[in-house]
């Protein structure tokens, strides 16, 4: 069925020259269109429901938990094994070998013997035979100064202070979610047509959503065993503050590049959103609309704190800039060209991570009309060659459509400064100075731009002995470029192509891929410990489960009400 977006082929989308530079990349936002806000409407829509059928927890909240997930298609079982963690053992980084919680995500039942397999392996993650009807293996560990406030507040009869949820927004985090085949468990085929995760990154969204509710009952577990005849469960107000916290390092990055296909149908569903979004007429309900969401997001960015000196200027000046936008907007009326003369204004006096600000929450405005596209964010990867195609026609679409790629210079060693490599220890990425570390020659094949150029430079040699020439002869001539000129006519043929950045330049941070991917998932609260590791909230401010599971249906008022919990804010005290 056609959607509203669909049937606009004209709609006014941001060239990809702006769109793909990886420092506006970096400074995107989570939107309406995330996979976590996504999932959250799914599950309220479709009335999904989770039960809890077995909780074997000791005094000190170690034991396993089973909760039951049906949805009018399948049902699920999540399964969390707690467990005591030495002290010295604790770590977030990859090459831990021990967590407090590890958790999966099952398709269909768990019986006795599967759940003796999972409890023999599913603690030893990467180091465990899992078994393949896991579609999700991940691990947390707490952030133990909250966890213990919030279990002494709760004890003693009183709510924790909202102020530590404020500064660290979880009682977990994450330190890797696995998907798609990783050690043994489903592969992503198997989700392909599955109505329930068949949206990218859906089912892992859903085992971090249910860590969630796992963290609430596991300290009212702790707080009620400590002390039964004072403790007190914690307020519905504070449940939703919640959030799960995630620790992610360089591995996420080369997904990006390894997945250009994916990234761009991402970026082309929020741009086409976004442009659907401003052919909108303005009124004064929506002028309304978006000052009171930019009011909430500037509370939000206030309460933000980040380690990182320059995320926090980063912040400082997303707040500074919403205040002289709802400025603006206070002053200006709802003219037919409000949404247009905002973000040209905005382009002039704005940070960029306020001018994406502006343009997410201009998406809020119209969930009637882009809730669509979630069903548009996935797509079939293949990289398709063209043999027959001119190689003349190959070297102008370099030229038009990859520009950027043509500004590397092989011999300048701020061109040359990074490479990227496998640890042999994890067999995760890592980066190294060229000049300084030993490894380059074993770098992983991730600067695209770079890898264009070198097609370029052959194609223009090619071309001077054989300007008519084919593809397919270039090739016969330079069988090593095959890949990447598969790679150019098919992401040459997309609205957004590649991420616009030379991965090996010495002014490449490798925190913008990071963000990039992050937004898409839904996190907020990016707070760096450097630049290569950050800590970032999953759904802090979304529903609890026993709010979803209310028979929804087409009642699309309640639904907006209960999605609307983007840029979360601190609870008042009389709400707890």
């Amino acid at each position: 069925m056609a959607t509203q977006l669909d049937l606009q082929p004209q709609l006014k989308l941001r060239p990809a020259a702006r769109v793909m530079n990886l420092v506006r990349l970096g400074s995107l936002h989570a939107s309406r269109l995330s996979f976590a806000r996504s999932l959250v409407r799914q599950m309220a829509r479709e009335d999904w429901t989770v039960s809890t059928v077995r909780r074997e927890l000791d005094s000190q909240g170690h034991g396993v938990v089973i909760y039951r997930l049906q949805t009018p298609h399948h049902t699920y079982h999540g399964v969390i094994f707690s467990q005591h963690l030495d002290p010295a053992l604790r770590s977030d980084r990859v090459i831990a070998e021990a967590w407090d919680v590890t958790f999966a995500l099952v398709e269909g039942p768990v019986g006795d013997s599967l759940l003796e397999q999972m409890a023999s392996n599913v603690p030893l993650q990467e180091a465990g035979r899992q078994h393949p009807r896991l579609l999700v293996l991940s691990r947390a560990n707490k952030s133990l100064r909250n966890f213990d406030h919030f279990v002494d507040a709760l004890a003693s009869g009183r709510q924790p202070d909202p102020a530590w949820l404020t500064r660290v927004g979880y009682l977990y985090r994450t330190t890797a979610v696995y998907g798609n085949g990783k050690f043994g468990i489903a592969d992503y085929a198997r989700l392909q047509k599955n109505p329930d995760f068949n949206r990218p990154f859906s089912a892992q969204m859903f085992a971090v959503y249910l860590l969630r509710h796992f963290s609430i009952q596991q300290v009212e577990h702790l707080a009620c065993s400590r002390s039964p005849d004072t403790a007190v469960p914690l307020a519905a107000a504070l449940q939703r503050y919640l959030g799960i916290g995630n620790s992610t390092g360089l591995g996420m990055a080369p997904f990006l590049i390894n997945h250009p296909q994916l990234i761009q149908q991402w970026v082309y569903c929020r741009e086409r959103a976004l442009a659907f979004a401003r052919e909108q007429r303005p009124t004064e309900g929506t002028r309304h609309g978006l000052m009171r969401l930019l009011r909430r997001a500037h509370q939000h960015f206030v309460e933000t704190v980040t380690e990182d000196h320059e995320q926090t200027q980063r912040n400082l000046a997303t707040v500074a800039s919403i205040e002289s936008v709802i400025h603006w907007l206070d002053q200006t009326p709802a003219t037919p060209t409000l949404w247009d003369d905002l973000l040209d204004w905005a382009d002039d006096h704005c940070s960029l991570e306020a001018q994406e600000l502006i343009n997410t929450l201009l998406i809020e405005l119209y969930p009637d009309l882009i809730d669509a596209a979630e069903d548009d964010l996935g797509c079939e990867e293949i990289l398709e060659l063209q043999p027959e195609m001119r190689a003349a026609t190959l070297r102008q679409m370099i030229e038009s459509k990859f520009a950027w790629a043509l500004d590397y210079e092989p011999g300048n060693p701020g061109h040359n400064y990074w490479f990227w490599y496998r640890s042999a220890e994890k067999e995760e990425p890592r980066l190294g100075v060229r000049s300084e570390e030993p490894g380059a020659e074993k770098e992983l094949s991730l600067a695209i731009g770079p890898r264009i150029h070198n097609t370029y430079q052959l194609l223009d040699v090619f071309l001077d002995r054989s300007s008519r020439g084919s593809v397919v002869e270039f090739l016969m001539a330079h069988p090593g470029q095959k890949e990447c000129v598969r790679r150019i006519q098919t992401m040459g043929a997309t609205p957004y192509g590649e991420i616009q950045a030379n991965l090996w330049h010495r002014d490449m941070k490798p925190m913008h891929l990071l963000r990039t991917k992050l937004s898409f998932f839904g996190a907020s609260r990016f707070d760096p410990k450097s630049d290569r590791w950050v800590r970032v909230t999953l759904f802090q401010g979304a529903p609890l489960f026993s709010e979803l599971f209310s028979d929804y249906g087409a009642d699309k008022a309640r639904l907006a009400a209960l999605d609307d919990w983007s840029f979360p804010v601190e609870p008042e005290p009389d709400s707890l």
